[in-house]
């Protein structure tokens, strides 16, 4: 698979239900997620529920949101833009389909290693935190990954996605 991708933007929330904020780049800790976010300083709605997931970091697919806008705009409902998806990394440059195939694989984001560890199956938490319908519908196969940081440093808009990491 040859891909192209890089980081479009960077969100994230100090805390469950609050409103993701777009940063530049973001400090990131091997086996805990993004420094300021919501899932690394287990504040997130989903931070308790068992089983326990990896929840490092969430990556989605700009095609794939663009796909699921097109869905909503075709029933005339409302649109969801990046940060409201609540995904940590907005990725251009890559299809829902080839992001999600990174589940179980190794790959790096700037100088970061990750590991996908499963899709993010799309739930109605976006859609009642803005009273918006048909989220889960309109992103089925399209709510882009969660994976595990493998190792510690900075990730910046721009950063490239690179199948192969660096042993």
């Amino acid at each position: 698979m040859k891909l192209n991708a890089f980081i479009q933007a960077i969100y994230i929330a100090p805390s469950g239900g609050e409103q993701m904020q777009a940063i530049t780049h973001a400090r990131v800790h091997a086996d805990l997620g993004i420094e300021g976010d919501r899932y690394a300083l287990g504040k997130g709605a989903y931070s308790a529920v068992e089983p326990i997931k990896v929840r490092h970091i969430s990556l989605i697919a700009l095609s794939g949101i663009e796909t699921a806008n097109d869905w909503l705009k075709a029933g005339d409902e409302p649109t969801f833009d990046a940060a409201e998806t609540r995904r940590n990394i907005l990725l251009e440059g890559i299809t829902a389909a080839d992001l999600n195939s990174l589940v179980g694989l190794q790959f790096q984001l700037g100088s970061i290693r990750l590991r996908g560890t499963e899709l993010c199956t799309p739930c109605e938490r976006p859609a009642q935190l803005l009273n918006k319908p048909s989220f889960m519908d309109a992103f089925e196969g399209r709510g882009g990954i969660r994976a595990e940081v493998l190792n510690s440093g900075t990730l910046h808009v721009g950063d490239k996605l690179q199948l192969e990491c660096e042993q």
